[in-house]
């Protein structure tokens, strides 16, 4: 997706802004990122455990925004960057279909990300998950049974 597409409808459609307030409320610094991407640096919760996830247009990272543009982590970046452009397609409808991608990834394995359908798009290496995990057993047997 364009920057410019993606800096609009996320602001349009709400998701940025919550983004920002979540940053604001956590004591998080803002930067400005490429692509219209703004990254909040040194939030400070333990949750979710992964360095950064994205809301709306922004990155929110518990390291520094220079950590996140070293060139060594470039893959990273645009792996939170297609999340960005998932929010400008979903708007806030992006959390509950998240959550959901997260259940049914958890459910047949024992990863939130392997089955996610979002987090494959996003690019699972990119992303920094393991691209393959077995079924879980149960899972295996039902479908020996089928």
């Amino acid at each position: 997706m364009r920057p410019r597409a993606r800096t609009v409808l996320t602001a349009a459609n709400g998701t940025t802004a919550a983004g920002l307030l979540i940053a604001k409320l956590t004591g998080s610094t803002i930067k400005r990122g490429p692509g219209g991407i703004l990254i909040a640096e040194g939030y400070r919760f333990r949750k979710p455990p992964a360095s950064c996830f994205t809301i709306g247009s922004v990155i929110i990272t518990k390291r520094s925004a220079e950590w996140l543009l070293d060139p060594r982590r470039e893959r990273l970046l645009a792996h939170e960057t297609r999340h960005a452009d998932q929010y400008a397609v979903l708007g806030p409808l992006f959390w509950p279909a998240y959550w959901i991608a997260c259940g049914w990834s958890i459910t047949l394995t024992t990863s939130f990300g392997v089955r996610n359908y979002f987090e494959k798009r996003a690019g699972l290496a990119d992303g920094n998950y393991p691209e393959f995990e077995p079924l879980r057993p149960w899972i295996q047997r039902v479908l020996r049974r089928s």
